[in-house]
Formats: structure tokens, sequence, C-alpha cells
């Protein structure tokens, strides 16, 4: 008895911790959740352009969401691209490494959303490419929505956005694109993620497609009492334009700041 109950003891202390890891596990599943966080996400894509180059693309993610008052939250989402890009054109003309443009939204998300978790507020698109090559050298900005649901475990929603330019260099294309991001994760009270999700995109000016598939499993830990969740997995396009890639990985790791 006196070996049994010290057993008992530390697996009764290690459930509530159990449970608070999923929890985070699973606000991490919410892009409006009110939850400090900072993804860097890799995306690793093969079979791009005549060359059959490969593309490296870091994107930088911190979402922070600020208290507007009693009943409103409003998140914000950045996305800053650190691209390596080689092989892509004959001749290694399109070889570069820099920074992309970046996309920035805003979510003005309810407090007490039920039935549905929601979040609406403006996107804008930021010329801040290193080089023409990594930009389009337009400025850009329009309308994004998500709306998610939670529960048992499960989180299933869809994000969209549109993007028109209207200032930049004249000579480069115009900027008139749809992104659409339906989404489907469950996570399990080990703090494991899978998740499945499309990124599809429309560009209206060329008519053209974009659809990656992604499937990842992510799981969060403990690095002392910083939470962590590392995450990888596979994406493969199931339309895309002219030089498109054929497929990818995706990896990286997701640095949370919880409030208290």
């Amino acid at each position: 008895m006196k070996t049994i109950l010290p057993s008992l003891i530390a697996f009764a202390a290690i459930l509530p911790a159990a449970a608070e890891d999923a929890d985070l596990a699973k606000q991490l599943s919410n892009p409006v959740a009110a939850l400090i966080s900072v993804p860097l996400q890799g995306n690793l894509d093969f079979g791009l352009g005549p060359g059959g180059g490969t593309k490296f693309t870091l994107n930088i993610q911190p979402v922070i969401p600020f208290t507007l008052n009693e009943d409103w939250t409003v998140i914000s989402r950045t996305i800053l691209p650190v691209i390596d890009q080689q092989g892509i054109a004959l001749g290694g003309a399109s070889d570069e490494f820099g920074v992309g443009d970046i996309t920035q939204s805003f979510f003005f998300s309810p407090k007490d959303p039920e039935p549905f978790i929601w979040g609406f507020g403006p996107v804008f698109l930021i010329p801040t490419a290193t080089d023409s090559v990594l930009g389009g050298e337009k400025w850009g900005a329009g309308p994004t929505l998500v709306v998610l649901k939670q529960h048992d475990g499960w989180t299933y929603g869809a994000l969209a956005n549109h993007l028109w330019d209207f200032a930049g260099d004249d000579d480069r294309a115009a900027v008139n694109a749809t992104f659409l991001q339906p989404f489907l994760s469950y996570t399990t009270k080990q703090a494991t993620t899978y998740s499945v999700n499309l990124e599809a995109s429309y560009d209206w000016q060329r008519e053209q497609w974009n659809v990656p598939v992604n499937l990842v499993v992510s799981q969060l830990v403990k690095l002392g009492s910083q939470p962590v969740q590392f995450f990888g997995g596979v994406r493969y396009n199931l339309e895309k334009p002219d030089g498109g890639a054929e497929w990818g990985l995706r990896f990286g790791v997701t640095f949370l700041f919880p409030k208290g």
C-alpha cells in the first residue's frame, strides 16, 4: 500500500496537466483563439517550373489577440514569408533568397460566439519582398472571414479572404485573388492533433486554381514551463497552374504564450 499510494498521487497530478495541454492544442486549431502564438511554418515544395526546382518557404506567423471591450476581441494574424527557391527556371534565372510579401489580417471576433466561433475583418497585402522575383510589388486589401465549430476534440470550419490591388508597380500583374481554406482536425487527450486542410486559391486575372491539400500531425509538449507544438506532414496539389509545385512537405514549431 505504501508503494501504490505515491504512484496514484503522481498519476492524479498528471491528469490536470494533460487536460491543460490538450486544451492548448485544441486552441491552436482555432484561428481566432484568444491565445498568443508564434508558428514557424516550413513548406518545402518540389517540381516547380520548367526546371523542376524546389522552393522552401518559412512562414513566420505571429498571432496576437487584443481585447477591445467586454464583448469583442481583435486578433492580429501576420504571415511573413522567408523564401529560398532554386532551379525553378532553366539556367537558374529564378534562384533567389529573401523575404516575400506580408499578408496581414485582423479578425474582429465576439467573446461569446455560440453556436459558432467566427471572426471578420480586413486583410492587407504589403509589398515587402526583397526581390521582384519573390513578390508582386503591389499593395492589396480586401475582406477576410473565418467560421468554425469545436466539440469533443473536433474542430471544423473554413477561412476565406479576397485581395484586390490598389497601388504599386503598374507594370506588374494586377492582384484579384480568392483564398479558401476549409479545415478539419481532431485533438486527442494526449494533445496530439491530426488535421487536414485545403489551401485553395483562385487567380481571377489568369483564371487559374492552385489547390494543395495538407495532411499534418502535431504534438504539444512542455519544454520546462514553455508549451511548444511540433508538427509535420505532407502536401499534394490537387490542382495547380502551369509550373506549380507537384507535392511538398510541411513541418515546423509553434511557441505558445497562454495568459496567466
